[in-house]
């Protein structure tokens, strides 16, 4: 399997002196995503969790829902001289029986904004593949104490939010070496941290996230928090939706877009969530504004 860093030498520059050294950078490697045979997708991505990427991604396009829908995840031979396995290609098997819809949410459709897909077109695309709606009610696949506290609407304070980027920081341990991660964290609604990934691409890091939980069979992700170390995209707020996350909170903003899909979702989307600061965009209804003013 790849490797997560790699060195290269790099000339550095401090106050004036000159020196030569080696740095640790992330590695960034492709990686093919085959469905029962056949090509799906390519993503660049940091080595690691690639199953869980796999099946993450699988989720967030509406095919995968269910551990059982899952048969296996296996390396697939790359294009080598000797045919040995280069670990940049796997293949998702699906259970027998498992009906493949129709793929509309592509991974190359609305990545760039010059791709011509308009936004109700990407807001239709999620409506009609996601496989629930986003609750309140449901327990959480966290602590006792999230599941105890699942009698209730979700309700967050907001000093509980500023608590999480310190949270999500903290856990990252390639960052500490490389600086050039991001970063993905899934939180209880008690601020527990439940399981965090690291990856060069922030939709990567999320769907191993995701992937992680089909495979313990933890969907949908019920009153939890995703707590995201970049912006909120589109891209994000659908993966959000389609594991049944309720609150995904990001430290830069979001695009317009992901508001718009948040509101019509029921999903509650916070940015620029720095210090004692945030910006609540959409459902707004499970943060408790009363006890905001305490923050400053």
């Amino acid at each position: 399997m790849g490797r997560v860093t790699e060195r290269r030498k790099v000339i550095r520059i401090r106050d004036g002196a000159v020196s030569a050294r080696p740095d640790t950078l992330v590695a960034e490697e492709p990686l093919e995503i085959r469905l029962n045979g056949k090509p799906l997708a390519i993503t660049m991505r940091t080595p690691g969790d690639d199953f869980a990427l796999a099946a993450g991604f699988l989720v967030s396009e509406g095919v995968l829902g269910a551990a059982d829908e899952l048969r296996n995840i296996v390396y697939c031979a790359g294009a080598t001289v000797d045919g040995s396995n280069t670990y940049n290609v796997v293949d998702v098997q699906t259970a027998p029986g498992v009906v493949i819809p129709d793929i509309t949410l592509e991974r190359n459709v609305y990545t760039t904004s010059s791709c011509g897909l308009c936004g109700k077109a990407s807001l239709d695309a999620v409506r009609t593949t996601a496989r629930w709606a986003i609750d309140d009610t449901g327990t959480s696949a966290g602590s006792a104490a999230s599941a105890a506290s699942a009698a209730g609407p979700m309700r967050l304070e907001p000093q509980l939010l500023a608590a999480l980027p310190d949270r999500l920081r903290a856990a990252q341990r390639v960052f500490d070496r490389t600086g050039g991660l991001h970063a993905a964290a899934l939180f209880s609604e008690d601020g527990e941290l439940l399981d965090v990934r690291e990856d060069v691409g922030r939709h990567n890091a999320v769907d191993k996230l995701v992937g992680r939980a089909l495979q313990n069979d933890a969907l949908p992700l019920s009153r939890t928090i995703l707590m995201v170390s970049g912006r909120a995209s589109f891209e994000l707020a659908q993966k959000a939706v389609m594991a049944g996350i309720p609150v995904l909170a990001a430290v830069s903003a979001p695009s317009s877009l992901a508001v718009d899909l948040a509101a019509e979702t029921g999903l509650t989307l916070v940015g620029f969530l720095r210090g004692s600061s945030m910006n609540i965009y959409a459902g707004d209804h499970r943060i408790a504004l009363r006890t905001a003013a305490s923050l400053g």
